[in-house]
């Protein structure tokens, strides 16, 4: 039995797709810590152009799921508690920073635009696009702190985020995705500072747990 099986890919997927299947893969223990992702086998057996291979396992690199190593190519770096731990707790301390600070009109029109696309792709049933908005909604939050570099750290976060958000997305339905986003969304339009926190804390930390829980299993 592969690791690799149930795993459909399209000749005509992107990198990022193949990236979101192969992350789901690791996460559930398919590819164990220390195994090595062989590109040629990959595409051997899905189909699909070593250079897309070689492009989904560049952005497995950036999401620090796997390293590459001399002589033994791209090995897999299982995720941990404490890895989730310190990538949520710093996106926690900016977004809670992030909503104590009172939003411009046209930073609250990003955010509540953000809101809509993810009820607009979870109305459509699109998990890739309800995640990428999903980063949107949040990269917005981060705005309200006025820092372009807080800007470009929080972006660079989004690539390990986006791995766990996919999953997650397993466990949780649409409905409760556009429903997290819009109790953080009407605290912010009412300028109720201590509620956004609140609600931005108890985000945070289901996602947290729900993740723990993967990984326990």
């Amino acid at each position: 039995m592969s690791a690799l099986d149930g795993l459909e890919v399209r000749r005509t997927t992107t990198a990022q797709q193949l990236a979101d299947g192969l992350s789901e893969r690791i996460m559930a223990g398919a590819f164990g810590p220390g195994d090595r992702l062989r590109e040629s086998a990959i595409a051997a057996e899905l189909g699909v152009a070593r250079n897309t291979i070689r492009e989904a396992v560049r952005i497995l690199e950036l999401t620090g799921l796997v390293r590459y190593e001399v002589n033994r190519g791209a090995v897999v770096i299982a995720p941990t508690p404490e890895k989730i731990e310190a990538l949520y707790t710093a996106r926690e301390r900016l977004e809670t920073a992030a909503v104590l600070r009172t939003p411009r009109p046209e930073q609250l029109e990003a955010i509540t635009r953000a809101f809509d696309e993810i009820t607009e792709a979870a109305a459509e049933g699109d998990t890739g696009r309800i995640v990428d908005r999903d980063l949107a909604f949040h990269q917005a939050i981060v705005a309200l702190l006025d820092s372009t570099r807080l800007d470009e750290f929080f972006a660079a976060m989004t690539k390990e985020l986006r791995f766990y958000l996919m999953v997650l997305s397993k466990s949780e339905t649409p409905e409760e995705v556009v429903a997290q986003h819009r109790v953080i969304l009407d605290a912010i339009r009412l300028g109720d500072h201590d509620r956004a926190v609140a609600e931005i804390r108890a985000h945070i930390d289901v996602s947290v747990e729900q993740l723990e829980q993967l990984l326990r299993r």
